[in-house]
């Protein structure tokens, strides 16, 4: 098994008629901050849904973390996903009817065997803590900030360790200077964790924070 973060080989994934994705290689190693970068419709987000096990490849391989993702049943993949990828999503996604700290521990609720609420409760207060959330805890999203979301998002996504996390425009419903702090907060909590980071972006200010930058058209037209 490789040792990388993630190891995509001879990936093809199609959606009806209209057009099919190629990524021949993919690799992405432990603790590294890689920027994928590309035309709007390219396929960024679909390749982010493949890895993340969301949506599965017609044909090749998916490996994150030493596990084969592609060939995993589909609660498997949402137990390994909630365990071992983290995911940061542009609109946030936090659910409204939950408290922020409730949003934080959703994660845990997906995994197969979850720790116990004394351990998740010490997750929780630990990644708040670190993401100076502790005195927003029992507020839901409409009572927080655009830039109060997005921590929480972002801790949600840190809150079980993942050994990767992606990132779709994780930035991308914040201002210039919010962008880049989250971006920094981003790299600061992941290393925390060693985990491999992935950000689809199209804030081409934002890419002196990545070791490496990969522009990406993976998306193929099929002509009808």
């Amino acid at each position: 098994m490789s040792q990388a973060a993630l190891h995509v080989r001879d990936l093809c994934f199609s959606h009806g008629n209209s057009f099919s994705l190629s990524v021949p290689s993919l690799t992405v190693e432990p603790a590294e901050r890689v920027a994928l970068i590309g035309p709007s419709g390219c396929g960024k987000t679909t390749l982010l849904h493949l890895i993340a096990g969301i949506l599965t490849p017609q044909f090749g391989e998916i490996e994150v973390l030493g596990q084969r993702v592609d060939g995993l049943a589909d609660s498997a993949r949402r137990s390994f996903r909630a365990r071992r990828i983290g995911l940061v999503f542009q609109e946030f996604e936090l659910l409204d009817y939950l408290t922020a700290d409730e949003n934080l521990a959703l994660p845990f609720r997906l995994i197969s065997q979850a720790p116990n609420q004394e351990e998740m409760s010490g997750r929780v207060q630990n990644i708040a803590s670190r993401l100076g959330l502790q005195g927003l805890l029992g507020r839901r999203p409409a009572q927080l900030s655009q830039g109060e979301k997005q921590r929480v998002a972002l801790g949600r996504a840190l809150v079980t360790g993942p050994g990767l996390v992606l990132g779709d425009e994780p930035t991308g419903n914040l201002d210039p200077d919010n962008a880049r702090r989250a971006i920094n907060l981003l790299h600061e909590q992941a290393a925390a964790e060693r985990a491999a980071v992935l950000v689809v972006t199209h804030d081409y200010s934002l890419l002196d924070r990545f070791d490496r930058i990969i522009e990406f058209d993976g998306l193929r037209e099929v002509s009808e």
